[in-house]
């Protein structure tokens, strides 16, 4: 796969992974943020989920980072009120516009959140970096792919084979790294809808292109496939969305 085939298909879409506002609104229900809550939006994408979290508390000011330069440049055309960066999960070097901005160099903040993309540097990793990045009575919320059987079929665990650290839930994880868990749910079937359905749109609209192009078919053909085995097996996995502090909750 060319990176020019991977941005010819997700260039412009509304999400870059399985997500809705419910999600986002699900976290005022759970937490108090003060007035000016200072919230980061690790690794948006497109930025699908900026404006539900400058909803989550008055004058709540979001510093969103991303890694690639696309997804910044449209996040600042569709949110100038929030603080748009380029930036790291963990800031291990630093990136061509010699930037090394991470949630520590950003912080503090009173809430961290992160859809879908803790597992590239690993959930250990990124709770125990973080936690550097929290006031003291700071959140993470963070979604991340799990098993809900034991004995998937083999057609999905061929899918998931280039993530063989995906477990059938992350509690005891997340516990050795000395969080709480607040809050727990899965990901519902709309949330991943709202990633699948305009990239099927997608996918439809450069059919024609791909005919000429095999690294764009290919692309295609492996998008395709991954929306048709959620939707055959979406009892076997899917998001596991956890809320998370160091502290000790009231009540």
């Amino acid at each position: 796969m060319t990176q020019g085939a991977f941005w010819r298909l997700h260039d412009g879409l509304p999400r870059e992974g399985p997500g809705e506002a419910a999600d986002v609104a699900g976290l005022g229900r759970l937490l108090t943020l003060p007035r000016g809550a200072e919230i980061c939006d690790a690794a948006y994408g497109p930025g699908a989920d900026i404006a539900a979290l400058e909803q989550l508390a008055p004058e709540a000011r979001v510093t969103a980072f991303d890694k690639h330069a696309r997804f910044a440049a449209r996040a600042r055309r569709d949110h100038p009120e929030a603080r748009v960066l380029r930036g790291q999960l963990i800031a291990r070097e630093r990136l061509e516009d010699g930037t090394a901005h991470d949630p520590v160099t950003l912080g503090p903040f009173d809430l961290i959140w992160c859809a879908g993309a803790a597992y590239i540097e690993g959930i250990e990793a990124c709770l125990d970096h973080w936690r550097n990045a929290l006031k003291p009575r700071g959140v993470i919320a963070f979604s991340e792919c799990c098993w809900f059987t034991d004995t998937p079929s083999s057609e999905v665990r061929a899918m998931w084979e280039d993530y063989p650290e995906m477990r059938n839930g992350i509690s005891t994880w997340i516990h050795k790294t000395g969080f709480r868990i607040l809050g727990q749910r899965r990901l519902s079937a709309a949330a991943w809808e709202n990633y699948y359905r305009p990239l099927d749109a997608r996918i439809e609209a450069l059919r024609l292109e791909a005919e000429t192009y095999e690294d764009l078919s290919e692309v295609l053909a492996m998008a395709s496939s991954e929306a048709e085995i959620w939707r055959a097996h979406s009892d076997e996995f899917g998001y596991l969305l956890s809320v998370v502090s160091l502290f000790e909750p009231a009540g």
